[in-house]
């Protein structure tokens, strides 16, 4: 038989693997919500992923989850716990992208310590991310912040309630520039949770896999245009 009869056949069994699975392997999305601390990005991961019916990896539940293991110390065993954190992250991350598996994924990613790793995941595999980038009044965050680390609800091993100077700067600056990737970014202004439209939010996620342009949207009620 010729080489044609088996590339053709070849594309025919892979069309029907998909169909098989209902599995469309260009259709692999990549949800990333960053920003800074208690700007809502686990509430937003949950939400979606139980829209999308998606698995949700959140670093701080990995983080909380080796301090169950390993015990809480002090801010620098913290700070190495979250490094631990974000390596076992990103080899979830890799392990379903490897799988041709959707997923949503939150972190405070920062461009200029993150964008690489993601660029080398959009080398190795075929999907579409989708950065969703939380944003708080500075001043609310901060209180915010301060509140959550007093309140007694907060994992222990953070130990948030005695570095408030240390995320003072970080907190009331209120946003992290996205990563430096293809796909599309939307700007979610979380001051006000009431006012996020999260029907809105999930279609347009849907849409997102249909275009792979580059946009910043507004996501609240009664506001969705361009933010830059």
């Amino acid at each position: 038989m010729s080489e044609d009869f088996y590339c053709i056949l070849r594309g025919e069994m892979l069309l029907a693997v998909k169909v098989f699975f209902g599995h469309d392997m260009s259709k692999i999305l990549l949800v990333i919500i960053s920003g800074p601390p208690c700007t809502g990005k686990t509430t937003f991961g949950k939400k979606i992923a139980r829209e999308f019916r998606l698995p949700f990896i959140s670093k701080d539940d990995i983080k909380e989850s080796l301090f169950d293991v390993l015990g809480v110390k002090d801010r620098g065993w913290s700070k190495k716990l979250g490094l631990a954190a974000y390596k076992v992250l990103y080899y979830f991350t890799e392990s379903l992208l490897a799988a041709g598996k959707s997923a949503i994924i939150e972190s405070n990613f920062k461009a200029e310590y993150d964008s690489e790793r993601f660029l080398d995941f959009q080398k190795k595999y075929a999907f579409t991310p989708v950065q969703i980038m939380c944003r708080t009044d500075g001043e609310i965050l901060f209180e915010r912040f301060k509140k959550r680390a007093e309140s007694g609800k907060r994992y222990p091993g953070h130990v948030d309630q005695s570095n408030y100077d240390e995320f003072k700067n970080v907190l009331l600056e209120g946003y992290h520039a996205p990563l430096d990737i293809s796909g599309k970014v939307f700007d979610i202004d979380t001051t006000v949770f009431e006012s996020i439209d999260y029907e809105k939010l999930f279609e347009t996620i849907r849409s997102a896999t249909n275009d792979n342009s580059y946009s910043i949207h507004g996501l609240t009620k009664g506001k969705f245009g361009s933010f830059f």
